[in-house]
């Protein structure tokens, strides 16, 4: 039966060589000295880094693999040393040469090292870059949309874009985010483009707080680029806003002159206020007067309220309130008539009133107080608002008025004249019914032992219409009559007032 060869003389440069072939991870130091088994542990260990390894990811490797793998090479380096130490070599000449050729291998692993760190970062960039095509698709996205609707969509993308400059600013997707920025603030600002600027507002102010996420170097003059943008939409969209009649352009032009106050489109803003004004003064003489009073009385507190100090407009801005609030008082005696003559008369007696009230010197005071009582007196008797009052005063027939009624009234008259006076209160009198008033032969002011209050007044040719109502006001109905004087006659009119009954 043959036996073992001996062992050989213990050589440590065999022992090296072993160990250095080992380190190559292949396992070729137990196969110069024929340990096939161990070789092949070697080869597996191997295949199952590779197979965990590629393709190269992004995150590597898993640490405990790399870890296990290494201590695995560690381990067959040191026990093919031991095994090397005392066993001839099979397949190299020489222990010399088999420890150079383990020093040469050892650049494979090293060059694996290498290529894959390589292939990691490629991977890597492919991620990134991938990252930056979903964000650059969802500003696409987001461009079709409103804005307010789209906004969330609008920030995702610009949390990526950040990302990628802040966390991997050598990166081959972190150098293309300045020219995504280009796109995307063209994206987000395409309102202004096609000219809305109502709605451009929005997105150019969301616009100014993008340098808050991406820093200054990767947007350039980016940082600026929405503010004449904003101060233009700001601008228009309050203007077309004003001259339309709307009442939401205050806010836009308020925050031109408090974001803006130094900008050509702020310096704009009290021209566009001060045409408003002469464009709602015209309108009084026009269709609707009454509109043109309102639009007048609201710009006078619409243009007072704007911010005008930084801009240096106050002065201006304040002028162009004052003479759209005394526009509206004036303007109030037009739209009076109009309502007038359109039988709008208790708006008509208001209207008139406030205007003689708020305007003591005006020209027209006088016509509007003769027009205020023929409005009353048509709330009653509508015929008698056939035609507008003058301010004739006078006649050639007089009329006596008595009162026939408990309370103190005022008697209203119109027609040819137009006038008003009170009388007192007839001690002894009650008011009529109004079935009384109704019946054959009713006959008021005709108890000659009672002392009337009355008194005279001269009035023309012509129909007048009498109201005669209690100043106490409450529960009592304005009593009314029509007159048709002629000359040579003597008139009694018998004011008396009258609550509801039979």
């Amino acid at each position: 039966m043959p036996t073992a060869p001996p062992p050989a003389p213990a050589n440590p440069w065999r022992a090296l060589a072993v160990a250095l072939l080992n380190l190559s991870g292949l396992g070729l130091g137990y196969a110069v000295v024929r340990r096939w088994g161990l070789m092949a542990v070697c080869w597996v260990a191997t295949v199952i880094l590779l197979v965990v390894a590629l393709p190269a990811d992004p995150d590597g490797v898993p640490g405990p693999t790399v870890v296990l793998y290494l201590v695995l090479l560690a381990l067959a380096a040191v026990h093919g040393a031991s095994v090397g130490l005392r066993t001839r070599l099979a397949l190299l000449p020489s222990a010399v040469i088999a420890a150079a050729l383990g020093v040469v291998l050892l650049a494979v692993p090293a060059t694996g090292v290498v290529l894959y760190d390589g292939a990691r970062e490629e991977a890597t960039e492919q991620m990134l870059l991938d990252r930056l095509d979903r964000a650059d698709k969802l500003v696409r996205e987001s461009g079709k949309q409103p804005f307010a609707t789209a906004e969330a969509g609008y920030r995702r993308a610009l949390g990526v874009y950040g990302a990628l400059t802040d966390d991997h600013p050598g990166s081959r997707a972190a150098r293309r985010v300045p020219g995504r920025l280009k796109v995307y603030y063209a994206t987000v600002g395409a309102p202004y483009a096609r000219q809305d600027y109502c709605s451009a507002v929005s997105p150019l102010k969301y616009l100014r707080t993008v340098p808050r996420t991406i820093g200054k170097k990767a947007l350039g003059d980016l940082s600026a680029w929405p503010d004449d943008r904003l101060a233009t939409s700001l601008y228009e969209c309050a203007a077309a806003s004003l001259s339309g009649g709307d009442s939401d352009w205050t806010s836009r032009f308020g925050e031109l002159l408090s974001t803006f106050p130094a900008s050509a489109q702020a310096r704009k803003v009290e021209p566009a206020v001060k045409t408003a004004v002469d464009h709602a003064v015209k309108s009084v003489r026009g269709d609707d007067p009454c509109a043109a009073v309102q639009r007048l009385d609201g710009l006078g507190t619409q243009v007072r309220g704007l911010p005008g100090e930084q801009a240096g407009l106050a002065d201006a801005l304040g002028k162009d309130a004052d003479r759209a609030s005394r526009s509206a008082r004036s303007g109030a005696y037009a739209c009076g008539v109009a309502q007038y003559k359109d039988g709008k008369f208790s708006d008509a007696v208001t209207t008139m009133n406030d205007f003689a009230k708020n305007n003591p010197n005006d020209r027209n005071r006088a016509r509007a107080q003769k027009t205020a009582i023929a409005a009353e007196v048509a709330q009653t008797v509508p015929a008698a608002g056939k035609r507008l009052p003058t301010t004739a005063s006078g006649g050639s027939i007089a009329v006596t008025v008595k009162n026939d009624s408990p309370d103190d009234i005022t008697v209203l008259y119109t027609g040819p004249v137009t006038g008003s006076f009170d009388l007192k209160a007839c001690g002894s009198c009650a008011s009529y019914t109004l079935g009384s008033t109704l019946r054959i032969g009713f006959k008021p002011c005709s108890d000659s032992g009672r002392h009337y209050p009355q008194r005279t007044i001269r009035l023309p040719v012509g129909t007048t219409y009498f109201v005669h109502k209690s100043r106490s006001g409450t529960g009592k109905t304005p009593a009314s009559d029509t007159a048709k004087l002629s000359p040579g006659y003597v008139y009694t009119e018998c004011a008396y007032t009258t609550s509801l009954g039979y």
